[in-house]
């Protein structure tokens, strides 16, 4: 199912597609299913709050709250035309903004209280993190209890704030050895202790993320 959202009204559309379609197909879907029904919502979806934005999607997107298309004022509401129409409009896009804004600075503000910082120098010992994609690297037999990190291997360069250049083995040498740091983490064991590279599988097509 391709879902397509937009981001300023939260407003999605459900479109089933194969995993084989090409781009010039999903282009025409696009069209078809996004562009000639927008900006009309999926009911069933739209019509539900959302904290976020502080509004249900339909009404963030038409200021006013989902009814049936016959009549888009309320029953004895005045129609507001004009520039009125416009401010109205302008308040209420400024007003999801705000909203929107808020929200990510909350989600921003959890994430951080979770993550941490890794900084490694020339000379350190890291380990390197694999399975970054199903069927991509595996250990032998798959299972649970697979490693989830290999090596250590010696940090050569520090590229930027959030990369570094690792000293692979020769068994890795289709890899780029250029890792992020979110797959590496710093190596506290003596060497006999860490992971070997014995059955390590991997293609030409092999990289880390």
């Amino acid at each position: 199912i391709w879902v397509i959202v937009d981001r300023l009204t939260k407003s999605a559309i459900f479109t089933p597609i194969r995993e084989t379609d090409p781009m010039d197909k999903l282009a025409r879907i696009y069209i078809k299913e996004v562009v000639t029904r927008h900006p009309l919502v999926e009911f069933s979806y739209n019509n539900s709050y959302h904290a976020s934005i502080k509004a249900a999607p339909f009404e963030a997107l038409y200021g006013r709250k989902c009814r049936l298309p016959v009549c888009w004022t309320e029953v004895g509401e005045a129609q507001i035309l004009g520039p009125e129409l416009i401010q109205e409009t302008t308040e209420k896009i400024v007003q999801i903004k705000q909203g929107m804004q808020a929200a990510h600075d909350q989600q921003k503000s959890y994430a951080d209280l979770k993550r941490k910082l890794m900084e490694f120098q020339v000379g350190d010992k890291v380990m390197l993190k694999v399975l970054p994609w199903k069927g991509v690297v595996h250990f032998g037999k798959r299972g649970k209890l697979n490693p989830r990190y290999v090596g250590p291997f010696k940090v050569l360069e520090v590229i930027g704030k959030v990369a570094y250049k690792l000293e692979l083995p020769g068994e890795l040498s289709r890899i780029h050895n250029t890792f992020h740091v979110s797959n590496l983490k710093k190596c506290h064991a003596d060497e006999p202790l860490a992971v070997p590279l014995d059955g390590l599988h991997f293609d030409d097509k092999l990289h880390f993320v």
